[in-house]
């Protein structure tokens, strides 16, 4: 089968310093940016607006009124030259909102593969890996980061500067306040760790081992009378002659590095 061919409504407005890869699809009333430059087979439904400069790789799909590459919100930002960049195969459903970063050269970036569903917003500077998933109105602050295959469950909101750890899930209508752990469900107002996100583990590929120590470093972090320092040393003590992919061991560098604390 051929590739299919570029397609431009001619409603769609496309500034001439936009860059478009082949076999994109732009609806009607559609707006592409300056600074653009749009990957292979990308589609556009009706009503997108795009704007840069931002860096988006193929197969991308903006539905209707996602508003992807805008300004930063920070009001510290002066118009300085900042950039967005998406990788490939993710979905922004309607009303989408992502922006680009605040300081000069300073930029948002988002991996490939991700889901966002309506009214999710991505704020400056955020750091999005692969795989994840945000729920409706999913909404991150300035500066957070969000690990491979998280999910962000609906209405959720992320304060700035804060980290949703690999695997991690929110609840619905969670106010994340402080680093969610890897592989950890955080779920309330304000959040708290509820267990291991042992549903999400087996679709990824986890051992049974490795969701049984997961578990116990679970207990050790949130069960037991443990300060974080203790509950850190302890789980190194658990991993000592582990690999080094290990996820408890993963788990417990995210929580030391932690500069915000975690949710508890």
């Amino acid at each position: 089968m051929s590739a299919a061919a570029t397609s431009i409504h001619p409603t769609a407005v496309i500034d001439p310093a936009a860059q478009l890869g082949a076999g994109v699809q732009v609806g009607p009333f559609c707006v592409i940016g300056a600074g653009v430059q749009l990957g292979d087979r990308c589609v556009l439904h009706n009503g997108v607006t795009l704007t840069g400069p931002s860096t988006i790789g193929p197969d991308n799909t903006f539905y209707p009124y996602a508003a992807v590459g805008g300004r930063s919100q920070d009001l510290k930002y002066e118009g300085e030259p900042t950039y967005l960049e998406i990788g490939q195969n993710n979905t922004f459903r309607e009303f989408v909102t992502v922006n680009r970063g605040t300081a000069p050269g300073s930029k948002t970036a988002i991996g490939s593969g991700g889901n966002f569903l309506a009214y999710a917003h991505i704020a400056h500077d955020c750091i999005v890996g692969d795989g994840v998933i945000f729920s409706n109105n999913g909404t991150l602050a300035g500066h957070v980061t969000v690990g491979d295959h998280a999910i962000l469950g609906g209405l959720s909101a992320v304060h700035q500067f804060c980290r949703i750890g690999r695997g991690a899930i929110t609840g619905g209508c969670s106010k994340i306040v402080q680093d969610v752990p890897p592989f950890m469900i955080a779920d309330g107002n304000p959040a708290a760790v509820r267990g291991v996100n042992t549903v999400g583990l087996s679709r990824r590929g986890f051992s049974d081992d490795q969701v049984r120590a997961l578990k116990e470093a679970y207990k050790t972090i949130y069960r037991r009378d443990l300060n974080t320092a203790a509950a850190v040393a302890e789980l190194k003590s658990q991993i000592a002659t582990a690999p080094d992919d290990h996820p408890v061991r993963e788990l417990a560098a995210f929580i030391e590095s932690s500069e915000r604390g975690i949710v508890r």
